[in-house]
C-alpha cells in the first residue's frame, strides 16, 4: 500500500510539476518556486504514502497476548518502520527502471551518446589536444607561411576548445589568428584583431556560461538530494507513529 500510494502521488505530483514549467522565458514557476514546491510535495507524498502503509501494517497485525506494552509498540514501529524501508526501496527500483527505459529509448531512438553535454566536454578536450599540435607546428614567419592549402578554421576552432578548457585566449594566439584573419580576408590588421578580439571574448563568454549552468545544475542536485533525504526521514518517523497507532486501536477495538 505505502509503495501504491507512492507511485500514484509521484505520478501526480510530476503531472502538476511539468504543468507549471515553460521553456518559454517569462512564463512558469520560476527555479526557486519549483524547488520549493517539489521539497513540500516530496514530504507530502512520504508522509501520506508512510501514514496509509504503516496504520494498515499495524491495524493489520494479530493480537499479542501477555506480552508488555512497551515491546507491542517497539513492535509496531519497527514493522512500520520495515513497511517504509520495503516501499521505499520498491519505489526507487520502480522510478529507477523507468529512467533508465526512458533514456535508453532516446539515445537508440537519436543515435547519439546518453549525455550531450558530456559528449561536448569530451569533444573540447579533444580538440584541445589537436590545438597542442597545431602550435608545435605553427609557423615561426607569416601565420600563411606553407599553410596556404589548409582552412585556417581549423585550427581557430581548435584554439577555441582550448579557450573552453583553460578559460583563457594567450596574446600569442590572438596574434597569430589576427594574422590569418588578415591574410584570409584582406582586412587591415587593426581590424582583423578587432575581429579577433571579438571572437576571444564570445569564446570566455561562452565559457563562463556554461560555468555558470553547470554551478547552478551542482547546486539544484544538492537542494533536490537534502530535500529527498528529509521526506524520507519524515516518511520513516510517520510510518512508525502510524503502525503504533494502527496497532494500539486494533489491541483496544478488538
Amino acid at each position: 500500500m505505502a509503495a501504491s500510494v507512492s507511485l500514484v502521488l509521484l505520478a501526480l505530483g510530476s503531472g502538476l510539476g511539468f504543468a507549471e514549467i515553460s521553456p518559454w522565458p517569462g512564463h512558469g514557476a520560476t527555479a526557486t518556486t519549483f524547488a520549493i514546491t517539489t521539497a513540500i510535495w516530496l514530504i507530502v507524498m512520504q508522509w501520506v504514502s508512510s501514514g496509509v502503509g504503516g496504520y494498515i501494517t499495524g491495524r493489520l497485525r494479530t493480537r499479542w497476548h501477555g506480552t508488555h506494552t512497551h515491546e507491542v509498540f517497539f513492535r509496531d514501529t519497527a514493522h512500520g518502520l520495515v513497511t517504509w524501508a520495503v516501499a521505499t526501496v520498491l519505489v526507487a527500483a520502480s522510478v529507477a527502471t523507468s529512467l533508465f527505459s526512458v533514456m535508453g529509448s532516446r539515445v537508440h531512438a537519436a543515435g547519439m551518446p546518453p549525455s550531450p553535454v558530456a559528449s561536448a566536454a569530451q569533444g573540447a578536450g579533444s580538440l584541445a589536444d589537436e590545438y597542442s599540435v597545431d602550435k608545435l607546428f605553427r609557423s615561426t614567419g607569416s601565420a600563411t607561411n606553407g599553410e596556404a592549402s589548409r582552412d585556417p578554421r581549423i585550427e581557430a576552432g581548435h584554439i577555441a576548445a582550448n579557450a573552453w578548457t583553460t578559460g583563457i585566449v594567450p596574446d600569442a594566439d590572438r596574434s597569430y589568428l589576427a594574422e590569418l584573419v588578415a591574410a584570409r580576408t584582406g582586412a587591415a590588421p587593426a581590424y582583423a584583431q578587432k575581429r579577433v578580439d571579438e571572437f576571444a571574448s564570445d569564446t570566455l563568454k561562452s565559457v563562463a556560461k556554461a560555468h555558470a549552468q553547470a554551478d547552478a545544475a551542482r547546486k539544484t542536485a544538492a537542494e533536490a538530494a537534502i530535500y529527498l533525504a528529509l521526506s524520507m526521514l519524515v516518511g520513516a518517523f510517520i510510518a512508525s507513529v502510524s503502525a503504533a497507532l494502527g496497532g494500539r486501536l486494533r489491541d483496544e477495538h478488538l
